[in-house]
């Protein structure tokens, strides 16, 4: 029962009947210290069901619940390192493995979905982490978060097992397990997938299935030529699947004068990420594309209107609303000003946006690397380099634009995306362009943030594809 003290500090109840998965997850991340990235209320950084939206809308979990794959999602994108396990593909014996391992850790949590049913209680799919084990009697602890309808209860390893190891009705596929645990390093302080917008099960299934097939089915002369055939076919909405990361708060007694050290650290890392994307022969491709088939940037990406919209998005976050409808913008008065991070004036710039939620005005301040210079943003130069157009940005392109994530969209996608291309040499030559192993360090673990969510995203895509299908055949 190492784990128990973690958990049980950390320990609450649902606060919606089906949000068992969110706070299990809440539990777990909390338990492990993985930093949310922002405040929950005053000066603490602690999670909440709120803040567990990057996967699915909180309006469907709460009418609906949330699946075992969009859970393992969830966790990921949260910042934790998952290995979730369906029961049909699992074993007993290593189920039993994964209990024992993480009732004697803290800092390796165990979470069950299971069908309450089959342990003789009320209601049908639930979500609780593990709280300890019993070898000798082969019992499991379960804390259960519906703490209104059931204490902490011990169940027969053998039969939580078999409430494991049952079919979900909502998706057709089998229950199961995962192990959670706290990754080494923080990652994804620059970009990340989002599932929250409808349209990326689109994005999804054109990455997976449709890219591989298009690849398949033709002949390619140069790398160019796969860069355009993958991206000519994108759908125009890619930028509502890969986002950038924006780190903002309310102002409080007036404008920011200093950032901490944590802050600054995090907008070095962020400036630093951009800047080894910027020296990849992926955003060379992707700018060389852009420009020979006129792609223009959407007109709302000035860094002015990104931070509008991210201030938006965190005073909704910070009100607890749930819906960015209800929030109105005033763009006229985002403001910019220095502010002293480190010691050092001019490093970090600070840009004000005046909300208006539910009623209430509110001014959010967004913190962004350095302060950008004239010109215009993404300008820059091109140079030679094996065979490949190097691009060289001018410093006041300092914050991400769609080159960017359709670059970093590039890296990240699985390496069985090339595996069909027809000729050797191009196939081994994309192959090194989109290596996770070239990159610089940060940049590799942003790339292998992305991949791995992808992951989570690709398992949750097929998912309700299949349950859609289902749904379609009993309506026949």
């Amino acid at each position: 029962m190492n784990g128990f003290f973690k958990l049980v500090s950390t320990f609450q109840t649902q606060a919606e009947p089906a949000y068992c998965g969110l706070t299990t997850l809440v539990v777990v991340l909390n338990a492990l210290s993985v930093d949310p990235g922002r405040r929950w209320k005053g000066p603490w950084r602690w999670f909440d069901e709120s803040m567990l939206d990057c996967c699915e809308p909180l309006e469907n979990v709460k009418k609906n619940g949330i699946t075992f794959s969009k859970v393992s999602c969830l966790a990921q994108c949260a910042g934790a390192s998952v290995q979730a396990f369906r029961a049909n593909e699992s074993s007993l014996d290593l189920f039993r493995s994964f209990v024992e391992t993480c009732a004697s850790s803290e800092d390796h949590h165990l979470v069950v979905s299971y069908d309450r049913q089959i342990l003789k209680q009320t209601g049908t799919g639930h979500f609780s982490p593990v709280g300890g084990y019993h070898r000798h009697k082969d019992m499991a602890l379960i804390l259960d978060v519906a703490r209104f309808k059931y204490p902490p209860h011990w169940v027969p390893l053998s039969l939580l097992w078999e409430a494991l190891n049952s079919v979900d009705e909502a998706t057709g596929k089998s229950r199961g397990f995962m192990m959670i645990t706290k990754r080494a390093k923080p990652t994804c302080f620059l970009f990340t997938l989002s599932c929250k917008d409808q349209r990326w099960r689109a994005m999804c299934k054109y990455l997976l299935e449709e890219v591989p097939y298009l690849l398949k089915s033709r002949g390619f002369t140069t790398v160019e030529e796969v860069v355009y055939t993958v991206f000519g076919s994108l759908p125009a909405d890619v930028a509502s699947f890969v986002k950038w990361i924006v780190e903002v708060k309310p102002a409080v007694n007036g404008p920011i004068e200093k950032v901490d050290r944590d802050e600054t650290e995090r907008l070095r890392y962020k400036s630093k990420v951009l800047q080894q994307l910027r020296q990849t022969r992926a955003l060379a491709l992707i700018t060389k594309w852009m420009e020979q088939n006129s792609v223009n940037s959407p007109e709302d990406e000035s860094l002015q209107t990104a931070i509008l919209q991210a201030c938006c998005q965190g005073a909704a976050a910070f009100r607890g609303s749930n819906c960015y409808s209800n929030v109105k913008c005033f763009k006229k008065d985002v403001k910019e000003s220095n502010v002293t991070s480190n010691g050092a004036r001019g490093e970090a710039v600070v840009m004000s946006s005046r909300v208006l939620v539910d009623g209430c005005e509110q001014v959010i301040d967004a913190l962004v690397p350095k302060r950008p210079s004239s010109g215009n943003v993404g300008g820059g130069s091109v140079l030679q380099q094996d065979g490949i157009d190097q691009v060289t940005l001018e410093e006041n392109a300092f914050h991400p634009t769609t080159r960017d994530l359709l670059a970093v969209l590039l890296l990240a996608l699985p390496p069985s995306t090339w595996e069909q291309i027809p000729d050797l040499s191009i196939h081994a030559e994309i192959s090194r362009i989109v290596s996770r192993k070239e990159p610089p360090h940060e940049l590799q673990l942003e790339v292998e943030h992305l991949f791995e969510q992808a992951f989570f995203v690709s398992r949750s895509c097929t998912e309700e594809a299949l349950t859609e299908e289902a749904l379609i055949e009993t309506k026949n």
